[in-house]
């Protein structure tokens, strides 16, 4: 993915009148300045290469935006997008979840399940 950031990176610089936001995220830590030393200065999320590393560190990488989904959260909607990927492949006739129409479909019931989570609930 060094190439991937490399462009984000590039875009930042070379639009300085955007407000851009990203993070490097990366399983060991200390690892990606060895490759990509240009990047000292930035950030890294080691997360250990485990789903709970990944929600610590996004919890990490989020904590100044607006919305600040937990753990918990992130857990929720993760727990059952694995649950629906079996059917959707087989629906979709994919054998990856690196194809544009599994991800399209991911990233739509992703949101459907975060907003099912943040959406308050009424007192009766």
């Amino acid at each position: 993915m060094a190439f991937e950031l490399g462009l984000v990176v590039a875009w930042e610089r070379s639009h300085p009148e955007g407000h851009y936001l990203w993070f490097v995220f990366e399983s060991k830590e200390r690892r990606v300045l060895k490759w990509l030393s240009d990047l000292a200065g930035t950030d890294v999320y080691a997360h250990g290469g485990t789903v709970k590393g990944v929600f610590r560190q996004l919890g990490n990488a989020l904590v100044r935006t607006e919305s600040q989904p937990s753990v918990q959260d992130m857990h929720f909607v993760y727990a059952r997008l694995r649950k629906a990927l079996p059917s959707l492949l087989k629906r979709t006739g994919s054998r990856t979840v690196f194809e544009a129409n599994v991800f399209k479909e991911l990233v739509m019931l992703a949101t459907e399940l975060s907003n099912e989570r943040m959406r308050p609930n009424p007192i009766a």
